[in-house]
């Protein structure tokens, strides 16, 4: 049974994690150990949720039962190094590093030991997250159940092949920016045509939100949905004609296929 998480990292991502889990009822707080550079951080951290700080990499394997690290990609074998000999057959690693495969890991620490590797998003920040997990032969079901239940303290998750981790990057990972950029960009038109700022922005970000709730809830075809909104002849059918012209659904995938490329270059660095 887990009693014990840590954490390796606690930058935005790490960050919005750590407060999720420590607002849910899977464990008490202070049961959750926090290591990161920054120490004004972790106080900030400590204040707000209650966790534990510890003082090093080490501490935090040795404390625990489920370590995530959450640091950037090309600092994970130094940070590893430091506390790879504290790692047994018991504990379970959990990376949210975008492009580390698995077998990268097991490299490091042993083939014998439970590596999970998974891909959150920014939107854990608001509860709304999106995370995709891929476990190794080592973690039996009910761990693996269990730290399905961690990711689901700030958002959805779900399993992946991690032959696919790569090519889902630009799904899930990524694509919160190009929907920030998609908002922006209709906020500016409206500002344009004379709205208010703060308004615009609103408006724009309301009807995203709706939108995908739409697709969520209703389980209907996007292309359906947006056939709903088109009357002949109206307003949106030639908007929709406008962005067609300029290729929106093209440069859509064409970003995500760059996207892809660049996640599966990372990986290679690993190997």
């Amino acid at each position: 049974m887990v009693s014990t998480i840590g954490f390796i990292g606690a930058g935005n991502m790490g960050y919005a994690m750590i407060r999720s889990i420590a607002q849910s009822n899977i464990l008490n707080s202070d049961k959750i150990y926090v290591y990161d550079v920054d120490k004004e951080k972790l106080s900030k951290l400590k204040a707000e949720t209650g966790i534990s700080i510890s003082i090093s990499e080490k501490e935090v394997v040795e404390n625990c039962d489920i370590i995530l690290i959450a640091v950037k990609p090309n600092i994970i074998e130094s940070v590893l190094e430091k506390c790879k000999n504290s790692f047994d057959s018991t504990k379970i690693l959990v990376s949210v590093a975008v492009g580390v495969p698995i077998k990268f890991y097991k490299k490091l620490i042993g083939e014998d030991k439970k590596v999970i590797r998974t891909m959150p998003n920014t939107p854990a920040l608001v509860g709304e997250g999106m995370t995709l997990v891929s476990p190794d032969n080592n973690v039996s079901k009910d761990e693996l159940d269990y730290v399905m239940k961690i990711f689901e303290c700030f958002g959805k998750a779900e399993l992946l092949d991690e032959k696919l981790m790569s090519e889902v990057t630009a799904l899930t990972s990524s694509s919160p920016a190009y929907v920030f950029m998609f908002i922006e960009a209709m906020a500016d038109a409206a500002v344009l045509a004379g709205l208010p700022r703060k308004l615009s922005y609103k408006l724009a970000a309301q009807a995203v939100l709706g939108s995908a709730k739409m697709v969520l809830e209703t389980e209907k075809h996007p292309g359906e949905l947006k056939d709903m909104v088109c009357s002949p002849g109206g307003t949106t059918i030639e908007a929709v004609s406008v962005l067609e012209k300029n290729k929106f659904r093209y440069a859509v995938i064409e970003a995500m296929d760059e996207c892809t490329k660049k996640a599966k270059e990372i990986g290679k660095k690993f190997e």
